[in-house]
């Protein structure tokens, strides 16, 4: 008798298995789909809002800027009051932005809507990746966003052709299929555990996104995000002094090994993005490919290059961080050299492929690091704070792409 109750204490009291890769990948990845959805139909969209096509891009960098700033203040609500409460408010607002963007007829309206799914969608990727406990899901979850960024403006452009433009601005609530599934498991996790009552840190929070947003600005007013990411960055070495366990806890960035792999991703990701959104331009330049093969072929490139970023992902314990590290920053390296000097489109193709390996790639194993080095309960603000410096990729990459292309 005593045996078996022991046995069911024990069972009571360890920890809960986490969701399964699918399910985490399924409520993580379908925002890349989402942000990357409406690049091929903005001058059709433009045109059933009444808007020009330069207006109509605001849907795009808007997106990508909720995201940026989302994915920090929703790793806060984790840090602060569970996965939980966390998932739910998540899911709430990535529903109504839905709704807002498949009612409205209107430009603004639209914004606020997109806003509201990327806002929502980066807490369910905090979420996501709190769960993940391992390089193996958490490579599966970098692997979805991959794979799903690439065949985003192809499925935006095919899902509006098959119906309108608002099925395609709604492609990123596929994720809320996963909620129920993950929702059974956050609770009794270690985040939910380590979960604080402390009052949240406003004023760390308002710097953050302050300096996020100018970093954002750089690349279109060089000047004035500049001069804004400076006044943001030192009122928030400061602030950081007086409120040490605040917002971007002191914690966090001395953990070993933290702002190396913070800035690591932020490089990767800024020129896979550059690459995303440059490669079609110069591919179409410097070879004698069409747009269509062009296309197809960046397709493919990007497919396999996510493809095997979950299969080095799955096997990078083995292999040992110094291992994984050196072919992260020759790869990082090698694929914006080929692409600045290749002229075959082939090699451009494998340029490509080579940044989406790298970038989602060190996303998964960079993040699992950056998290296991810092104190327990600060480790939703280190995933929080590191997928905020792979998102800034995102949001800068496209626009140095349009001054590169441009240029």
């Amino acid at each position: 008798m005593s045996v078996a109750v022991s046995a069911r204490r024990s069972t009571a009291s360890a920890p809960p298995r986490p969701p399964s890769a699918l399910w985490l990948a399924l409520l993580a990845a379908p925002i890349a789909t989402g942000a990357n959805a409406p690049v091929l139909i903005l001058p059709d969209m433009a045109r059933s809002l009444g808007v020009t096509t330069a207006q109509a891009t605001w849907m795009v960098t808007l997106f990508a800027w909720a995201m940026t700033v989302g994915t920090p203040l929703f790793a806060a609500l984790v840090r602060h009051r569970g996965l939980r409460a966390t998932l739910h408010t998540s899911t709430v607002v990535a529903l109504a932005g839905t709704v807002l963007v498949v009612a409205s007829p209107w430009l603004p309206l639209t914004l606020l809507g997109r806003a509201a799914q990327a806002a929502g969608g980066a807490g369910l990727v905090a979420v996501a990746m709190n769960l993940a406990g391992s390089t193996r899901r958490m490579g599966a979850i970098t692997a979805g966003f991959g794979v799903l960024g690439a065949v985003g403006p192809l499925l935006g452009s095919v899902l509006a052709d098959a119906s309108d433009r608002r099925a395609s601005l709604a492609v990123s609530a596929v994720a809320l299929l996963a909620v129920p599934a993950v929702r059974r498991h956050t609770t009794g996790t270690a985040p939910e555990r380590a979960a604080s009552a402390a009052p949240f840190d406003a004023v760390g929070a308002t710097l953050v996104a302050a300096l996020a947003s100018a970093l954002v600005l750089v690349p279109m007013a060089p000047l004035l995000g500049a001069s804004a990411a400076v006044a943001a960055g030192l009122s928030l070495a400061l602030h950081v002094r007086r409120r040490p366990d605040g917002f971007v806890p002191v914690a966090v960035l001395r953990a070993r090994g933290f702002v190396s792999s913070a800035l690591l991703a932020l490089t990767f990701s800024t020129s896979y993005f550059v690459l995303l959104f440059a490669l079609p331009a110069v591919a179409g330049r410097r070879t004698g490919w069409s747009t269509e093969t062009i296309g197809t072929g960046q397709l493919v490139a990007l497919l396999t290059g996510s493809a095997l970023s979950w299969f080095f992902a799955a096997t990078a314990a083995r292999l040992g961080h110094r291992k994984v590290l050196t072919v992260l920053v020759v790869l990082g390296a090698g694929a914006p050299l080929t692409a600045a000097l290749a002229s075959w489109a082939p090699a451009l193709l494998l340029a490509a492929a080579a940044a989406v390996f790298v970038a989602t790639g060190s996303n998964a194993v960079l993040s699992v690091r950056a998290a296991q080095h810092a104190p327990a309960d600060r480790r939703p603000a280190a995933i929080g704070l590191f997928v905020l410096c792979y998102q800034l990729g995102g949001a800068i990459g496209p626009a140095i792409a349009a001054l590169l292309v441009l240029a």
